[in-house]
């Protein structure tokens, strides 16, 4: 083999990971979404469309190379248990929660698939992150509240209607287990 022969031969078998890439489609990402709210809620519709849009901006388009599978929950815990299994079952590249129940309910199902929450009130209280700076394990995110502001919130309410005497809190333990997060600094704030 002549010399000419053989660089040619080389630069041929370098090049051809290059080209056999290059032809190769981009990979599709897949994007489980467990939402709370009603499918037609226009809040929910809201967040959902804002996650399309900044991935969008992002390079991120849907059916080009990234696919989204919602499932919304209609704020039914049995119905947010079930669709976190689901989810988890098509085993997603990530799955995004929306609510302290979403999160609780896909931590339950997997300890792998990435799970990025968003409006939880306490991820370290509610046990999905070790702390905001180091999450750990599988799981990060957003939130949406620090809890001093409840004292602020009762603050603003006596500001308002100064001869208030009495604050009521109501919440579903079911949907809202991080309550007492709010309810102690709200409690603190009264005294």
């Amino acid at each position: 083999m002549q010399r000419r022969e053989f660089i040619t031969l080389l630069g041929g078998a370098v090049a051809w990971p290059l080209t056999a890439r290059a032809q190769q489609p981009e990979r599709v990402r897949h994007i489980g979404v467990l939402m709370v709210d009603a499918e037609n809620d226009p809040e929910g519709q809201s967040h959902a469309k804002a996650i399309r849009d900044g991935l969008q901006k992002l390079g991120w388009t849907a059916e080009r190379n990234i696919r989204f599978d919602y499932r919304w929950a209609a704020g039914d815990a049995g119905r947010i248990r079930a669709f976190a299994k689901e989810l988890v079952a098509m085993q997603p590249d990530v799955i995004l929660a929306r609510s302290t129940p979403a999160t609780a309910a896909l931590k339950a199902e997997t300890r792998t698939i990435p799970i990025v929450f968003t409006t939880v009130s306490d991820p370290i209280g509610s046990g999905f992150v070790a702390n905001l700076a180091r999450p750990g394990a599988n799981i990060t995110g957003f939130t949406n509240f620090e809890s001093s502001i409840s004292g602020k919130w009762l603050g603003l309410l006596k500001e308002i209607a100064p001869h208030v005497a009495q604050v009521g809190i109501m919440f579903n333990p079911e949907t809202a287990p991080y309550a007492p997060y709010y309810v102690r600094p709200l409690e603190a704030a009264a005294r």
